[in-house]
């Protein structure tokens, strides 16, 4: 007897977790649409009404994922970064940039998914170091700058996510103001100095890696640079 109750406690959880994740994505998605356009969020408009995106991170604090569902997993983790950088914005708003905000990417804690934990925390521990040969993850983690690949105006979902991954992937590096082709000469974000190693795995190298995604490939001897990331703020005009 006390075994079944045991596992009726644990089938109760685990069905009412996964209802609670469904209706953060669901939640997530609509907060996304009315706030972003065109790869810039309307922090003026959240700042006057913030309900919103405060009852998401309120949410959020309650909801546990599992590294065994990686599609779950990865889709709160990066759903949680973007809003959190959103609100990390808006609790220092107005400004021009996050990095005018002492400790925005590393020093401040966050109360979410049963963590307390930085924004580097969830980049850097929890997705690429769980799941190391994901390299798509930096073109859907959005850091608030106008250099970094634009946010979407919806959410990551556990059944969609691989096509999302792949879709921002392939527009970032297609996008000729974030891949610079100039002949044989290619400027690209300063993402890839940062992060060369993720993109150059398996004895890969950078051109290689471009290649797996460009439209028009790149001459394999092509001069690789990097040019200056902007840290403007990005928000809607």
């Amino acid at each position: 007897m006390k075994k079944i109750t045991l596992i009726a406690i644990f089938l109760s959880f685990a069905f009412g977790n996964a209802q609670s994740t469904a209706e953060y994505f669901t939640k997530a998605d609509s907060f996304l649409k009315a706030n972003v356009s065109n790869g810039r969020v309307a922090y003026k408009n959240i700042k006057a009404d913030p309900s919103g995106i405060n009852n998401l991170l309120d949410m959020a604090k309650a909801i546990r994922v599992s590294k065994t569902d990686a599609n779950t997993y990865q889709a709160f983790w990066i759903n949680t970064y973007n809003l959190l950088v959103i609100k990390s914005v808006l609790d220092n708003y107005p400004l021009k940039s996050p990095l005018d905000v002492a400790g925005f990417f590393d020093k401040t804690k966050h109360d979410v998914g049963g963590e307390n934990i930085t924004l580097n925390d969830i980049e850097n521990k929890l997705l690429r170091g769980n799941f190391p040969s994901e390299s798509r993850f930096h073109f859907v983690l959005v850091c608030a700058g106008l250099g970094c690949p634009p946010i979407i105006a919806s959410a990551y979902k556990p059944s969609t996510l691989d096509a999302q991954l792949q879709k921002q992937t392939v527009k970032a590096i297609n996008d000729p103001n974030f891949i610079q082709v100039n002949k044989n000469k290619v400027k690209v974000s300063q993402i890839f100095e940062w992060y060369k190693g993720d993109f150059t795995q398996n004895g890969k190298n950078l051109v290689d890696y471009l290649n797996t995604y460009k439209k028009e490939q790149l001459p394999e001897k092509s001069k690789v640079s990097y040019y200056p990331y902007d840290w403007t703020l990005n928000e809607a005009k």
